[in-house]
Parts: structure tokens; sequence; C-alpha cells
């Protein structure tokens, strides 16, 4: 069984299909999925997706950095208000942390929110789904600050050697590994040696980052085994092996999973 630890099959961009969606995952033996929210508009799709295969998929409650402009303290007044009135339907808070590509305007409220959804972690005792982009000073500085450290995954990881080390040097987090490493110029195949196999989960942020063959199409969940295929090539594991050691680790790390 393999595990995607970060999945939006829950977003328009699977309309009408968002069923056959998580049933053509689960032909692949894609055992269980995991629906990190985005914004406000994003929680009742992903809690009615959730709720027609409660057995097979998880949700996590937060708000995308991306998400974070004017309204945000609002708007992260919302997302804790569902968080605190379903305590039991979330397994781990995400999306969050710093994306600072596509503009910096609020980085310094990204920075805010990012902080006070890692303080969540802590309090709830729940792991923390950490997107990061153009933003590693930013998110360590946050963690740094923090006297007690929650496990957490670096999503979508495609950083160096590096990077790794610099987040190694803060906690002993693990880093999600999705399409990006079937890339042809992709440098993962330097990188995942250091990560190691005992800190990689396995994800594929579906409908984005399709792995090669279908990079340019809407990914989805099935398409986890080229992923998984190619991180086994990498490692020099069976691609049983790899997937009984990426499902122990993402048990571990999302241990609210049943």
């Amino acid at each position: 069984m393999l595990i995607d630890t970060h999945t939006h099959l829950y977003l328009d961009e699977f309309a009408p299909e968002k069923i056959e969606t998580v049933r053509r995952a689960l032909d692949a033996e894609v055992g269980k999925m995991i629906f990190p929210n985005v914004d406000l508009s994003t929680i009742s799709r992903m809690r009615e997706l959730h709720g027609s295969f409660p057995d097979e998929t998880y949700m996590a409650m937060g708000l995308h950095p991306t998400e974070v402009g004017e309204t945000w303290r609002d708007d992260l007044a919302t997302v804790k208000a569902e968080f605190d009135a379903h305590p039991a339907d979330y397994i781990a808070v995400g999306e969050v942390g710093i994306d600072l590509y596509w503009d910096k305007t609020f980085r310094s409220e990204q920075i805010e929110a990012f902080s006070i959804q890692v303080d969540w972690a802590v309090e709830k005792n729940l792991p923390l789904i950490i997107h990061c982009r153009e933003g590693l000073a930013e998110v360590l500085d946050v963690l740094k600050s923090k006297p007690v450290k929650p496990k957490a995954v670096f999503h979508s990881f495609g950083g160096s050697v590096d990077d790794v080390k610099a987040i190694r040097e803060v906690g002993d987090f693990y880093f999600g590994i999705n399409g990006i490493v079937t890339f042809k110029n992709s440098r993962l195949f330097e990188v995942l040696p250091e990560i190691g196999a005992d800190r990689i989960v396995l994800e594929t942020d579906a409908p984005y980052l399709a792995p090669v063959p279908y990079r340019g199409k809407r990914n989805e969940s099935a398409y986890i085994v080229r992923t998984a295929a190619r991180v086994a090539e990498i490692l020099s594991v069976s691609p049983a092996d790899l997937a009984e050691i990426t499902t122990r680790n993402a048990l571990t790390l999302f241990d609210g999973m049943k």
C-alpha cells in the first residue's frame, strides 16, 4: 500500500469526477490519502469528498500562505473556529507556511500567520504540513523561535543538500517527495540519499506537479506510483520495500490515521 500524504482531489479541477478520481487511486493501491485545506472556500468541498470516503481519506486544516491577504486575521479566525468545532476530524495542521515566490507583499503577515498555526500544532499535538517556497529562512526562523517544535513535513520538497542540512539543524523533520523527482531537471537524485528513506513520505500535490510521463497534465493520486518507482530507483531499494518504508513513515508522522 502507498499513502498519498498530500493531495487536493476535492478541488474543482476534478469536477465532476472527484469520486472516480479517488476510486482510481484506490485501484492503484493508494490506500490512504490526506487532504490539506487551502482557504475558506475549500473547507466544504474537502469535507464533502472526505465524507464519501471516510475510511480512506483524512483531512488537515490550515490557511495556505498564498491566501494570506488583507483579511488574514479574520480568515484565520474562521479556520480556527472550524478546527475547534470538529477537532476529531483533522489529523494535521496544513497546509501552512511561507511562499514568497509570486508576491512578497504580505511577507510579514505570512510569517505571523505561520507562527500562529505552528502554535496550533503544538497545542493540539498534531503534525504540521509546511508549504515553503522561496521562504526557507523565514520558515526556519519561526520554527527556531518555538521552545517546543511539532512533528512536521516539508511538503513538495525540491531543495538542495544544504537545505536538508539547514532544516535538520532545527528539527528532525520529514520531507514530502512528489512528481518533481521524476523531472529531467530535478536534482533530487542527489538529495534523497542525504534525506534517507526513513524521513521520506510520498505525495502528489494533485492536481499539480504530475510526474513523468504525465507532466503538464492534471495530476491525481493514482500517479503516485510513478513517483514511488523513481524514489525506489534512486535509493536502490525495491518498490515493495519503498512502499513499506514510506507507508510506515506516514503512519508515524500522521499518527491520527487508523
